[in-house]
């Protein structure tokens, strides 16, 4: 099944190719005329490629539509800020979805994240993960391959021992203590984050109650390197590949880390909202 992105891409693509017949060239005649290849005209108008700003102004100017920039670049605003509906990425379970964000993981070398609301998957409990999962089954009466989902993210977790790959995740105080699972479950997984204090590969921040922050912790997300952007919302994930934003990202989350905690400051943060779970 094609992604919310993929399609977009597509009707793009029909939209370019409707402008040029519009103008009565071929495919090969744009492209001696804007001096590019043919391969590029065709990859452009079926969607296997993603058009520059560039590209699309020389288009409309190619066509002899000058007025029809606008329009495209509208377009490719939509492309670049696109959104991945929950409803049409969980038609399958979140397994498949777990395996798309596996992807992405792998072809990266340095992973930036902040959560504000629960612990970040790269480091959930099986037990904490399972809970998650069946939460928001619920809310998106999407297909039960929880057990799937849940093998998924735990292997996904063996990059955190991957020499080379750097994650630097940063939590607000109040994902350690929100109990979207039992105090047990819960007191397991914070055994986890202070066990990960410490690894080579992964910095863990914790911002605590009571500091100044210079932005909200509003929406968590991760940057991967520097050319992509997930954020997740309750309806969908927005997927960002634009410089622009993935720079206004990269900025939020340098002012939400300067508040964080890290190293002995950040376990002892992560032992109190231990100690309030009571004698588990």
């Amino acid at each position: 099944m094609s992604t919310d992105f993929q399609q977009a891409r597509i009707a793009l693509g029909l939209r370019l190719r409707e402008l040029r017949t519009e103008g009565g060239l071929t495919g090969r005649q744009l492209a001696e005329r804007l001096g590019w290849t043919q391969s590029k005209v065709s990859k452009l108008e079926t969607g296997r490629q993603t058009a520059t700003h560039d590209d699309l102004k020389a288009w409309a100017e190619g066509v002899e539509q000058p007025a029809a920039e606008g329009e495209l670049a509208a377009r490719l605003r939509v492309l670049e800020s696109h959104s991945r509906s929950w409803r049409r990425q969980l038609a399958a379970g979140h397994r498949p979805v777990q395996d798309t964000l596996t992807v992405e993981y792998e072809r990266s070398t340095v992973l930036r994240a902040w959560e504000g609301s629960m612990v970040v998957g790269m480091l959930q409990t099986a037990d904490y993960a399972r809970h998650v999962f069946s939460s928001y089954v619920e809310l998106h009466q999407s297909p039960r391959d929880i057990e799937d989902a849940v093998r998924a993210r735990v292997r996904r977790q063996e990059s955190l021992y991957q020499q080379g790959k750097r994650y630097r995740i940063v939590m607000w105080e109040a994902a350690l203590r929100a109990l979207v699972c039992p105090p047990a479950v819960m007191a397991a997984q914070l055994d986890r984050l202070s066990g990960v204090i410490g690894l080579d590969t992964v910095s863990l921040g914790i911002v605590p109650f009571g500091v100044s922050l210079k932005l909200p912790p509003a929406n968590g997300f991760w940057v991967y390197d520097e050319r992509l952007v997930i954020a997740e919302d309750w309806h969908a994930e927005l997927w960002l590949t634009d410089a622009e934003n993935v720079a206004l990202y990269l900025r939020t989350w340098e002012a939400l880390a300067a508040s964080a905690l890290y190293g002995p400051d950040a376990h002892r943060v992560i032992t109190r909202c231990r100690r309030a779970l009571g004698a588990i």
